[in-house]
């Protein structure tokens, strides 16, 4: 069974760093972003299991990160945790309104808030479970078994391939840039290149067999699951 995966988007590094820490020790893949619009680009891209939320962020600011996740066809149901200084009753009542599953203000204590975050994930485990497997061209993919099947025929795939096929599979039809493709198949901490990528999408082409062509190259971006 894959690990869950957790978007932290926090400047304060220092509060970061302790997230991710024991939120790893929890055995959770943690993803971070310092700021609101690479937190949005982030939770897009990778589709995070839960996101925390600062509120005071730079360039976008948190509540509006909030209203664009909430009102995303593919990010609405994503349980959203909002970590804040900020605590007042009107901020709150605001953060919910905009769609926040829950609300913690800091300073926090951690173990309290990480059962918190698997409450969340408990509550949304049956809504979401439906949404772990795709399917599309002759292709299924089921992530809580870590299995994919072409035309009923399982695939041998690496991590990274079936991470890098869930990603295209999951959202046909969008173009993927080489660098959301990394992330998403790799996380955000691999040392690779993106040209890296193209290797592994060719290996997987290979493997698809007769559905190959479903992962078309987009010029100049990267690339896209045909619908």
């Amino acid at each position: 069974m894959s690990k869950q995966t957790i978007l932290i988007i926090e400047d304060e590094r220092a509060i970061a760093e302790v997230l991710s820490y024991n939120l790893r020790k929890e055995d959770f893949e943690v993803l971070t972003a310092t700021d609101g619009q690479d937190g949005l680009r982030r939770a897009q891209t990778n589709l995070p299991d839960l996101i925390i939320l600062d509120l005071m962020l730079p360039v976008i600011e948190g509540l509006e990160v909030c209203r664009v996740l909430k009102s995303g066809a593919r990010t609405r149901d994503i349980p959203l945790l909002i970590l804040t200084a900020r605590s007042e009753e009107v901020d709150e009542i605001v953060g919910f309104q905009m769609g926040a599953d829950d609300y913690v203000t800091k300073p926090f204590k951690v173990k309290p808030l990480i059962q918190r975050i698997k409450a969340l994930l408990r509550r949304k485990k049956n809504a979401t479970a439906e949404g772990e497997i795709v399917v599309g061209g002759g292709i299924e993919i089921n992530r809580t078994q870590h299995r994919a099947l072409l035309n009923g025929v399982e695939l041998s795939l690496t991590p990274t391939e079936f991470r890098l096929l869930w990603a295209l599979v999951r959202q046909p039809g969008r173009a993927f840039s080489r660098h959301e493709l990394m992330e998403a198949s790799m996380g955000d901490d691999a040392l690779v290149l993106e040209r890296t990528i193209d290797v592994h999408v060719k290996s997987l082409r290979q493997k698809l067999g007769d559905q190959a062509e479903r992962i078309e190259t987009v010029r100049g971006v990267g690339y896209r699951f045909r619908e």
